[in-house]
This record gives C-alpha cells, sequence and structure tokens, in this order.
C-alpha cells in the first residue's frame, strides 16, 4: 500500500462515468447481468448467484459451478456547453476524454455439504474515471480515477424446499488518482480495505415463481496516504491525508416468473441509500498554508439523495442455447446544486440483451451487451451554467460457465 492519498476525492468511489448505475456503482458484472441490465436476481441459477443472489445457491444442482468474465468498457467523451463558470459568461465547448477498460470477474459456486452451500466471487462493483484537459473542467478535474474490488465468500442454508438463507463478506480494496490544476492544485493517491456484508433470501411459492429480497451493506472507504498540495508552482504541503466517502447500501426485491414456452420474465425494484454520501471532508495530519485551508480544507457538501432503480429482464430457454434481454432505468442521486465535472451525473436508461451456448453437460459460453444513454443535464449551480451531454457508455461480456 503506497502512503498516497485517495484519489477518491471528489469522485467518492466509484464511477459515474464508468458505471452506468447512477452515482459510481457497476451493478452489471457477469454474463447474465449484462444481457438481463443486472435483471437476474430471483432467476439467477449460475455461478453467478455467487454475488448476486445467494441464497438460489441451495436450488442449483448438487454440482460445483464457476465463471470467468471479461467485460470490455467504453466511455463516451462527455461533452459541456456553457459558460466559464456561474458569474463568468464567457461561452465554453469541451470534451472530456473517452475511456475504454477489460474489467474480469471470477464466480464459484460449491456442492452442498449438509444443507450448506458455499460461495464465492471475485469482482469490480465500481471504479471512476474522468479527465478533462481544458478550462474550466480542468481546474476541478483534471483526472479523476478510482479502482475497486470487492472479495465475497458467501453462504447458503436451504430451510426446505420452498426458502433458502445466505449470508456474505465484503472485502473491498480501493485505490485510486485525483489530480486538479489552477492557482491552487493538489495531487492525491492512496488506497484502502474496507469491509461489510450482505443477506439474501429467496422463496419458491410455486415451482414457476421465484422471489428474491437482497441486501448489500453500507461500506465506507476510509482511504489514508499523502497529499501534496501547490500554490503556482512552489509545493506548500507534502504529508499525511485522510477521507471517507460510502458505498451505499442496497436493497432488491425481485420476482421472475417461468411460462410453460421456458420464458422467464423478471422484475427487479431496487433502493440505493446514496444519502450516505453527505459531504466530502479531507483530513490533513499536519496543518496547512491558511490560503489553502477554504479551497483544500473545509467539507465539500454533497447531499446525495437515495434513488430508484427498475430492471426488466427476459431469458428464453432453447434446446442448447439461452437468449436474453433486458431494461432498466436509473435515478441519478446527485442534486443539480451539487453536480460537478468529476461526475456530472443524470438520469439513464440502458438496453440488453446476450447469449449462452452450451458446448455440452459441462461447458458452456457467452456474450452480452449492454447500452446506457444518459439524459442531458442542464446545471445552473454555483459553479457551473451549462449543459452536460453524451455520457453514454457501452459494455460488451464474454465469458465462459463450467460445471464439475
Amino acid at each position: 500500500m503506497k502512503n498516497k492519498l485517495i484519489k477518491l476525492t471528489t469522485l467518492s468511489i466509484v464511477a459515474t462515468s464508468l458505471a452506468y448505475a447512477g452515482g459510481y456503482r457497476i451493478p452489471e458484472i457477469s454474463i447474465n447481468s449484462v444481457a438481463l441490465s443486472s435483471a437476474n436476481i430471483a432467476n439467477s441459477k449460475g455461478a453467478d448467484a455467487s454475488y448476486y443472489n445467494p441464497a438460489n445457491m441451495s436450488f442449483m444442482n448438487d454440482q460445483q459451478a464457476a465463471e470467468f468474465n471479461l467485460m470490455y468498457v467504453g466511455l463516451d467523451p462527455t461533452n459541456f456547453s456553457g459558460s466559464m463558470s456561474s458569474t463568468d459568461s464567457t461561452p465554453v465547448d469541451i470534451d472530456s476524454e473517452s475511456e475504454t477498460f477489460l474489467i474480469p470477474s471470477l464466480h464459484y459456486v460449491s456442492n452442498e455439504y449438509d444443507g450448506f452451500r458455499y460461495g464465492f466471487s471475485l469482482v469490480v462493483p465500481g471504479g471512476l474515471t474522468k479527465r478533462w484537459n481544458d478550462s474550466p473542467a480542468v481546474d476541478y478535474a483534471e483526472e479523476f480515477s478510482l479502482t475497486v474490488i470487492e472479495l465475497n465468500p458467501s453462504v447458503s442454508y436451504k430451510v426446505d424446499e420452498t426458502l433458502a438463507l445466505a449470508f456474505g463478506l465484503r472485502a473491498l480494496h480501493s485505490e485510486g488518482i485525483v489530480k486538479s490544476s489552477s492557482t491552487a492544485s493538489r495531487s492525491l493517491e492512496g488506497d484502502s480495505w474496507d469491509f461489510g456484508y450482505n443477506l439474501a433470501l429467496s422463496y419458491k411459492p410455486t415451482n414457476d415463481l421465484d422471489v428474491a429480497l437482497t441486501y448489500r451493506s453500507n461500506v465506507d472507504l476510509t482511504e489514508e496516504g499523502n497529499a501534496k498540495l501547490y500554490i503556482g508552482d512552489a509545493k506548500v504541503y507534502d504529508g499525511g491525508a485522510s477521507v471517507t466517502v460510502p458505498m451505499p447500501a442496497v436493497i432488491d426485491l425481485a420476482f421472475a416468473y417461468t411460462l410453460p414456452t421456458k420464458t422467464t420474465i423478471e422484475f427487479v425494484y431496487e433502493r440505493t441509500f446514496w444519502s450516505s454520501y453527505e459531504d466530502l471532508d479531507f483530513e490533513y495530519k499536519d496543518s496547512i498554508p491558511v490560503l489553502l485551508q477554504a479551497p483544500m480544507d473545509n467539507a465539500i457538501p454533497k447531499d446525495w439523495e437515495d434513488t430508484n432503480t427498475y430492471r426488466l429482464g427476459v431469458t428464453q430457454k432453447l434446446e442448447n442455447y439461452s437468449l436474453m434481454a433486458g431494461i432498466v432505468y436509473d435515478e441519478t442521486p446527485v442534486p443539480e446544486n451539487r453536480v460537478s465535472y468529476e461526475l456530472p451525473d443524470s438520469d439513464s436508461v440502458a438496453v440488453s440483451f446476450g447469449g449462452r451456448y452450451a458446448i455440452d453437460e459441462k461447458l458452456d459460453i457467452g456474450m452480452s451487451m449492454l447500452y446506457s444513454i444518459r439524459d442531458d443535464r442542464d446545471i445552473n449551480n454555483n459553479e457551473i451554467k451549462g449543459t452536460f451531454s453524451n455520457s453514454n457508455i457501452a459494455l460488451v461480456s464474454f465469458g465462459a460457465g463450467y460445471k464439475f
């Protein structure tokens, strides 16, 4: 771990640009989740159940299952068109940098042992990147990059043929960079290990209906590291610093119904508790110059709001194929008066599709795609006057599953 401060800084933690969920979460991290816009909780029956709904592990066939997935993420350059500031009417038309990433994930489910099943997931549940090269954005967010990796072991217990419960532990490692360039500037890097838990319940009142309730706890990313502050070209601080940012709690209620045609329709209502992100407050180990206390030391109000997300997915089972499609509507947690260049978030709609092919009884391969279209957002707050647009995101997922 490097003794550097967290780029988490004005970010908060995972990436609005990278994530298509409002804020900075990345909910789609498996073949099926991308294909179904993450409407794969009640009907999650593969190895990725270990992450999305570990209670469903109890209803899987009594064999081990594993899945490896590699996801391509492409971020369109966000455009800002407006004024230099809320008080300077000089026209501005600038674009952020476009970004591409490859994100791996791994899921595993064990055999049954006396009514218990065990699972493990290694995923990237969030990660931000937003880079600007032009004023005024570069003064606030020359670079904001964040990577979050989660280790999530879980265990499920089958109460009876209709009910299963599960519990999991969350271990999150985050690291990142934040740079801003102006008369007073800073350069921060850092990392952190933080912990939480998740709960799940699966209920099968009939053979055709699956009901699920899952909860993922809030995890505060307690970043500690080193900060460098500058006035012009003169370094005026080089020392310890820390900041805490929440990875918010999430609750999902899901219903999946399977028709006689082997068509499964799933609806998911999701509530994300973004209101835990009240402010961004940097703490410095040593005192900093008086001139920098207001811009660099005062808490930055965030006042984010809890959000609703609505997901719909359809799966069609054929002899050797599974075809999937989904759609999701996601609200932004960022109120207009708190929108900034590092996270120009807005409401979004995403559509997705994909499929899996069973090569034999043990091995299958899959591919899926998702495209998220973010609304244009008009902003007129204390810092920004203008419109953010074109913050769209494309995902392509490739992977394979194996049963043994």
